[in-house]
């Protein structure tokens, strides 16, 4: 998958920033071509990718990818494969979910309008047609073809015939069986993978080499050097050093939260023990480095919303760091500076979140910040 990485809501603006990919998109280089169109083994590998990310999205609880097409599969800095997030929307303003031609809508939804696990299967068998065929086909007029057992009217002739014949059969079987108009004579996804696994050639050659795109370059990982002298935590977090961030978060304890929650007596209610208890359960988790109970546990407190705490958000984002959840690291420091501007330890731990996304640059600008801030709160408290 092409990752989300936030989004934007002011007023009646609506901005999704995903991860950028740059090498264009499998209409392109099927229908758009211009030096060489894509050899087989990589039209095989684009099929396969994609039937595990809809596999993986399947498992996850999100089986609706909405309008899948040859404009929804993305080409990454290594020429590998991806699928748009943005297929996973639930609804869209005008209720729409497919914005192509009628031709490649799947039957039931122009019957009633909803997208079914079913449906994607579909899309899927449109997306293999365009890869066999390196064109557009209706899917009906494709069936046609495919009835009649004319695989070479089907096939994209831009391949000259450098193609598996006995392979190209077992593709175009699958398409027929994707592009069924009843629903419950589709194949579902998990036998989609099965087929298309084995099919799999030239498994040591790169994407990028069978896209005939140039080979990505690696920027070397420079560790980040801040402008100013860094405390402890700085000096932790400039070498990644999660263990010491640990032992630092937990000896400060809730020192930096004071002034964040002035509650009356009323508001003490049993919901609010709950949640103290919830975030009490996850600092004992937070003690003993059970990362993953630690996250359940400080949820639970952030999910009431009754209080506010950045050093739970700068817990929980360390929890996900020990995780290998750099985004929703990054996501909770950034609400533990929203709840405390002004505090070094937010930034501190995004430029760690950074650092792990290799977002090296906006990672020192973030620890040239925090040590800023430091050095600013260390002068207002000796005073003039």
């Amino acid at each position: 998958m092409a990752n989300l990485i936030g989004y934007c809501c002011d007023g009646d603006e609506r901005l999704l920033v995903a991860e950028f990919m740059p090498n264009d998109t499998l209409a392109k280089h099927l229908f758009h071509w211009e030096n060489q169109t894509i050899e087989w083994a990589m039209r095989l590998r684009v099929a396969y990718y994609i039937s595990q990310a809809l596999e993986y999205c399947s498992i996850k609880g999100r089986p609706l990818y909405h309008d899948l097409n040859a404009y929804r599969v993305l080409f990454d800095e290594n020429g590998d494969p991806r699928l748009s997030c943005f297929g996973l929307m639930k609804n869209s303003r005008d209720g729409k979910s497919y914005s192509t031609n009628l031709a490649y809508t799947p039957p039931e939804y122009l019957r009633n309008g909803r997208v079914t696990p079913e449906s994607v299967i579909f899309s899927f068998g449109t997306v293999l047609l365009d890869l066999l065929s390196g064109k557009r086909i209706p899917p009906s007029h494709a069936l046609d073809i495919m009835r009649g057992r004319n695989i070479q009217a089907v096939m994209d002739s831009h391949l000259e015939g450098n193609y598996s014949a006995e392979v190209a059969i077992t593709l175009v079987n699958l398409a027929s069986q994707c592009l069924q108009y009843e629903p419950r004579d589709r194949p579902d996804i998990k036998k989609l993978v099965s087929i298309l696994e084995p099919l799999q050639t030239k498994l040591e050659v790169p994407s990028y080499v069978m896209l005939g795109i140039p080979k990505p370059v690696e920027e070397p990982q420079a560790p980040p050097t801040p402008q100013h002298p860094l405390s402890p935590m700085g000096e932790a977090c400039s070498r990644m050093d999660l263990t010491a961030i640990h032992q630092i978060l937990f000896t400060t304890h809730y020192r930096d939260d004071e002034g964040s929650n002035e509650l009356s007596f009323q508001e003490w209610t049993q919901q609010m023990r709950d949640m103290l208890d919830a975030r009490k359960r996850g600092d004992f988790a937070f003690k003993d480095k059970d990362f993953k109970a630690a996250i359940d546990c400080y949820s639970q407190f952030v999910d009431v919303g009754t209080m506010v705490s950045p050093t739970v958000f700068a817990r929980r984002s360390l929890c996900y760091l020990m995780c290998d959840q750099p985004d929703a690291a990054l996501r909770d420091a950034m609400q533990a500076q929203i709840v405390s501007p002004d505090w070094p330890t937010a930034f501190y731990m995004q430029a760690v979140a950074l650092s792990k996304l290799n977002m090296q640059s906006d990672a020192v600008d973030m620890l040239n910040e925090a040590s800023e801030l430091e050095e600013k709160r260390q002068k207002s408290t000796k005073g003039p």
